[in-house]
Order: C-alpha cells, then structure tokens, then sequence
C-alpha cells in the first residue's frame, strides 16, 4: 500500500484516502466517489477493527462482504481496495501501543457509551495513516464524534492528512444509512427513522433554547415504542462540549442515540440558528 501510493505521488497525483470496516454502503460510496473526483488516485481500506469492540459487543457478527466491498469500491473510483486480515495489520499480536485522543473529545456520548472505543478507532487510524503518508482522508459526519477525534488526532500528532468530512446519506424516510441498519428487523426499522424524526425536531425553530431541544428529542424518541433512548444531547460543534446551559443554540450540533432491540444506532445533525 505504502509503495502504490508513493508512487501515486512520485507521478504528482493527490492521493484519496478512505477508511472502512467493509459492509460497504451507499454512504461509503459517496465517500469514494468524492475523492475519485478530487484527487488523482484513490485507495480504500477495508478492515474490521477489532480494537474497537468491547468484549461485549458483537464483533463476529458485524457485516461482512469482502468480495462484495471490494467490487462496490472500485466501481466507485478507487484505484486501490488494501483489505487485510488481522494477522496481517498485527502480525505479532494485539498492539501494545494504543493512541488516545482526550481534550473532553471522547469522554461523553459514544465514549462513555462504549469505552476504549476511540482509543481503538485512534491506534487503527493512525497506523492507517503512518501507512499512508501525504493525503486527504474523507469520513462521514453521521460518525461526527470520530471525525472530531480523527481530526484532533491529525493535528495532534502532525500528520500530512487533510481530514475532509462528508455529508450523512440517507434513506428517503430520513433513516442515516449505516452497516448496522442490516441488523434491524422490519419493525425495527421502521422504528429507526425516530431518530432523524427527534433531530428535526429538536433543530425547529429560531433561538430555540438547547434544553427544550434535548428534551424535545427524547419525548420524540420516547413515543416511539420499539425504541430505547440512550442520550440527546445539544453540544459544541468542535468540542462536544454540552450546551444545555447556553441561551440559545447558535452554532451547534444535535446528537442522539437509541437501542432498537438488539442494535443501537446514533444520528446528529448541525443546526445553525
């Protein structure tokens, strides 16, 4: 991988970085197709991070389809799929080394939800980023808390990576597309397009006060009998920092998370008021 785009750069291209666990969507397809058109050549990586699981958390049974990610991905754009195995990314066992990215960044919402979780998506994505040198790395903000921490760990740690963050896709009805949505029965999902209802929601309205938003989000989530509210929260667009104390919203992203059965998924949307 290291030489394939080296030599991308040796011949002047801007070099397209876009990393993935697989189970390849339409979301991670406009991922590479944004970098097919911005830059000279384009490599997607494909790996199921481990490091990022808690022991309770259901790794085996994350999607996969190898043959299938590395089809949609090329016909996307890429020029290079790199989908190594565990034993190839650690081949002497789990690392010993691990990044941590603190800063208030990874303390609350999914960091308290799933701890040791950024550190793991930290150590992967900066050996991602040692591997691939000089380039621009497209992610999703329907992730926003792992985009704030991959940006922080970028400047923090003085890679060449410019961090360039992608709009959510969705489905029609509003439901964020995510590999974990293929876990969802069909009441379930159904269900799930609560979450995008409550973000609407909460963002209505000029100079609406952020804890009328957070608690607005939750009674939408709420009402909604196939869903468990995990948070809503009104925080910092930068800092995560809550802001259920401002006086108003202003600048500011709305975040939510619920349990549906057996499968938890998140959302947000930036409001601007």
């Amino acid at each position: 991988m290291r030489k394939e785009l080296d030599a991308a750069r040796a011949a002047g291209r801007t070099v397209g970085l876009v990393p993935t666990m697989g189970a390849l969507h339409a979301g991670h397809r406009s991922l590479i197709e944004r970098s097919a058109a911005e830059c000279g050549f384009t490599a997607v990586t494909v790996f199921l991070n481990p490091l990022q699981f808690a022991p309770a958390e259901n790794l085996d049974g994350y999607p996969s389809d190898r043959a299938g990610d590395i089809a949609l991905a090329t016909e996307a754009g890429a020029d290079l799929v790199y989908a190594p195995t565990v034993d190839e990314m650690f081949p002497d066992g789990p690392p010993v080394t691990a990044v941590t990215v603190g800063g208030g960044l990874t303390d609350r919402l999914e960091g308290a939800a799933r701890p040791g979780h950024f550190e793991g998506v930290a150590t992967i994505v900066a050996k991602l980023f040692a591997l691939a040198g000089p380039c621009r790395a497209y992610f999703g903000e329907k992730d926003y808390q792992q985009l704030l921490v991959v940006r922080r760990l970028a400047a923090d740690l003085s890679f060449p990576v410019d961090v360039v963050a992608c709009p959510t896709v969705r489905e029609p009805d509003g439901l964020a597309l995510s590999s974990r949505n293929a876990y969802l029965s069909a009441e379930e999902r159904a269900a799930a397009t609560v979450l995008y209802r409550a973000l609407l929601v909460g963002a209505r309205g000029p100079g609406l006060r952020s804890r009328n938003a957070v608690e607005s989000m939750a009674e939408v989530i709420a009402a909604e009998p196939l869903a468990r509210l995990d948070y809503a929260a009104v925080a910092d667009p930068e800092t995560l920092a809550p802001l259920d104390r401002a006086p108003a919203l202003g600048h500011a992203r709305l975040l939510v998370a619920a349990w549906f059965g057996r499968t938890r998924l998140i959302d947000n949307l930036g409001v601007h008021t």
